[in-house]
């Protein structure tokens, strides 16, 4: 999960930060990576300076040199869980939503609560009378700048959330915690790779090989267009029947394997009910338990389906992988475990 903060001067934007690093969340701010540069080119850490100096990054380099900084450490570090301060620039949040998960939240309150916050605060640089942080408050929402100045408030359009901080801390604290929830309860959702592999396993039990019991799900547009799983030939006996049909088989370098040559694969018996049907599966994309074997690799190509999401990879895949890749069909392993055969 990573949570970027954008909103208004003073609005209450570190105690969202602050909840977000006691549920083990790293903080990475736009801002101090501004105040870093700025220390290097020996430039006092004023607020206008520090605008000034946004201003020019942003036009020198991109509105997205500040995001890029930050996109870099997280994909570098492998952070799973990152609260992103310091957004101020449409162009920022554009780069972080590459980010798997990435929500922007914006924090806002009304102006004469966030000047009296601000009052409270006391930092030196800080206005201290309203006219002055009305000014400040303008510049920093983008009133009379360019696309490659501040602009919080366009960024404030684009939040997933808005977090609206007029109450007292423990009031603020109360909303964090359900705006957290119901973020943690929106990325619990499945994918629809996830949503479509739960569905081939439960295809899976109907399978009549207890050996290599698996499903397999026909999909495009959203929309499941056949399923299969493994089983003998209709009319036929079924390997909880009758038994396995063992064959061996001897290969290349010399090994020899067995196979259960009694069932249809899932993906064999998914295509044949396509072609019974006439359901067009041309374009389509194909859920599996694990790497295709190469018979179900030249039928998948054959019938032009393009995509190929497997849960597990298969020992012997190889040359079914060999034959995706020359025919221009992507596949994808959902995790690296490899499935073995005794």
């Amino acid at each position: 999960m990573i949570i970027g903060l954008t909103g208004s001067l003073s609005a209450g934007k570190g105690v969202v930060s602050d909840f977000l690093k006691e549920k083990g969340f790293i903080y990475l701010s736009l801002s101090n990576e501004l105040r870093e540069i700025a220390k290097e080119k020996k430039i006092e850490l004023t607020r206008k300076n520090l605008q000034e100096l946004g201003n020019q990054l942003r036009r020198e380099r991109g509105a997205d040199v500040l995001a890029n900084i930050i996109l870099k450490k997280i994909l570098d570090q492998e952070y799973k869980k990152v609260v992103i301060d310091g957004i101020r620039n449409p162009g920022e949040i554009k780069v972080l939503k590459k980010l798997n998960n990435f929500f922007i939240v914006s924090v806002d309150a009304p102006q004469e609560i966030r000047f009296q916050r601000m009052i409270e605060r006391n930092r030196e640089s800080d206005p201290k009378i309203l006219d002055e942080f009305l000014l400040v408050d303008n510049k920093d929402k983008g009133i009379g700048e360019t696309e490659t100045g501040q602009g919080v408030a366009n960024c404030m359009k684009l939040a997933d959330y808005t977090l609206f901080n007029s109450g007292n801390l423990e009031e603020a604290k109360e909303k964090v915690e359900k705006l957290y929830e119901e973020i943690e309860r929106k990325i619990s959702r499945p994918t629809w790779d996830e949503y479509f592999m739960e569905i081939s396993k439960t295809v899976a039990l109907r399978a009549t090989c207890n050996r290599g019991k698996s499903g397999c799900v026909i999909a495009k547009n959203k929309q499941i267009l056949v399923t299969g799983y493994v089983g003998a030939p209709k009319g036929l006996p079924h390997c909880d029947e009758a038994g396995h049909q063992m064959k061996k088989m001897i290969h290349e370098d010399g090994h020899i394997s067995e196979h259960c040559t009694r069932t249809t694969h899932a993906e064999q018996n998914a295509i044949c009910q396509s072609a019974k049907l006439g359901i067009p599966i041309d374009g389509a994309t194909l859920y599996c338990k694990m790497t295709p074997c190469s018979t179900c690799a030249k039928m998948i190509i054959n019938s032009g389906i393009k995509r190929i999401v497997c849960e597990k990879k298969y020992h012997a895949g190889a040359e079914s992988e060999e034959m995706f890749k020359q025919a221009g069909i992507e596949i994808i392993h959902l995790n690296e475990e490899v499935e073995q055969y005794k």
